[in-house]
């Protein structure tokens, strides 16, 4: 910025010069201030905290709060010897809580599923290091739709006769097995939307889906195979009451999920101790196999990267496809541009995912 003065002896001129060299360091001294906030400010994405701060767990809301911060923390203490720093876990009622707290960048690792996994790989700045498995052996789950064995409606038959008959029990619209799948493979073929079609609506996890069937206050509920075996060890008296109508196609398992700020030697780290966690023979080994079975039953854990969450991008292709082509559009112009922004908005998504694996 450049500044010129004219010189002259009158007073009205002279003070006219004082006040314009005020300004003139009054600017200075902003843009000083302006620097020394930009210095001070860690550049997007990097991570600010010192290696001793707590690495932020978010847990993905499968039962209650308590119970999941209970169900996870033996294994989070082992993660924080192997990371030589604590570990802190922030476990939630919501998946919409859980969102929010990763968009305040409030959470460094997580453990999601599906749609929320894929949000934050591509959006929110985090990668894939780890996949969960299972002891049946297969790579996925599938959802379900759980009715009373002893009232109607006791077959899938009655539910998509008059959906308007019965209280629909669900999952929160993030949810895979809760509500995506049903209503992708399920409900939308049958041309009826879960959000409005129903006489009424419960949201909530899977177990509480279940238990509000099992004591009446729902007829029909959306849930998954591995979180009903977890259900069943935990109230087998409102197991009894209920049966599957319907089984969904295999959906991959969860995903756990860190910040792409911290450096690559602390992601291959946590990577490695997921990987080898349950696999030593001896005391040791036993005690972290414990641990996975009293954790949703898992046996462990392989390496993965973010295409694994290609399946997960497919089924919100497919949903919000399924969702454009059943609306009502002002003109057919206006749905063919819905469909090439979905058409594009997949492809952009899938390179992304292929690009960004590690």
């Amino acid at each position: 910025m450049q500044l010129s003065f004219v010189r002259s002896n009158g007073p009205a001129v002279a003070q006219r010069r004082v006040d314009w060299l005020k300004l003139v360091a009054a600017f200075a001294m902003a843009v000083w201030l302006v620097g020394l906030l930009m210095m001070a400010r860690p550049a997007t994405g990097q991570v600010a905290a010192s290696p001793t701060a707590p690495v932020r767990f978010g847990i993905l809301p499968l039962g209650g709060a308590f119970e999941s911060r209970n169900d996870w923390e033996p294994l989070l203490a082992d993660l924080s010897r192997a990371l030589g720093r604590p570990v802190a876990v922030l476990s939630v009622t919501s998946y919409e809580a859980l969102e929010r707290a990763i968009e305040r960048d409030e959470v460094d690792m997580a453990f999601l599923s599906g749609k929320m996994a894929l949000d934050t790989v591509t959006q929110r700045r985090m990668t894939v290091v780890a996949q969960v498995t299972r002891h049946d052996g297969l790579p996925g789950y599938r959802a379900t739709l759980l009715t009373r064995k002893d009232s109607a409606p006791t077959s899938l038959k009655e539910v998509l006769d008059d959906p308007g008959r019965w209280r629909l029990a669900r999952g929160e619209s993030r949810s895979v097995s809760g509500f995506i799948v049903p209503q992708l493979q399920l409900f939308l073929p049958n041309h009826i939307a879960m959000e409005t079609r129903f006489r009424s609506e419960v949201v909530g996890t899977h177990q509480a889906t279940a238990l509000a069937v099992a004591n009446g206050d729902a007829d029909v509920a959306t849930n998954n195979t591995a979180d009903f075996e977890r259900f069943t060890q935990q109230f087998p008296a409102e197991a009894q009451r209920l049966h599957a109508v319907w089984q969904s196609d295999l959906i991959p398992h969860a995903q756990i999920v860190v910040r792409r700020a911290y450096p690559p030697e602390f992601q291959r780290k946590v990577q490695a101790f997921l990987v080898s966690y349950g696999k030593a023979k001896g005391p040791a080994g036993d005690g972290e196999r414990a641990t996975l079975k009293s954790l949703h039953d898992l046996a462990g854990f392989v390496a993965a990267d973010n295409t694994s969450l290609l399946p997960a991008a497919r089924l919100a292709y497919q949903l919000a496809l399924q969702n454009a082509l059943t609306a009502q559009w002002v003109n057919e112009a206006a749905r063919q541009a819905r469909l090439l922004r979905i058409e594009n908005g997949y492809a952009e998504q899938v390179g992304a995912l292929r690009g960004a694996a590690p």
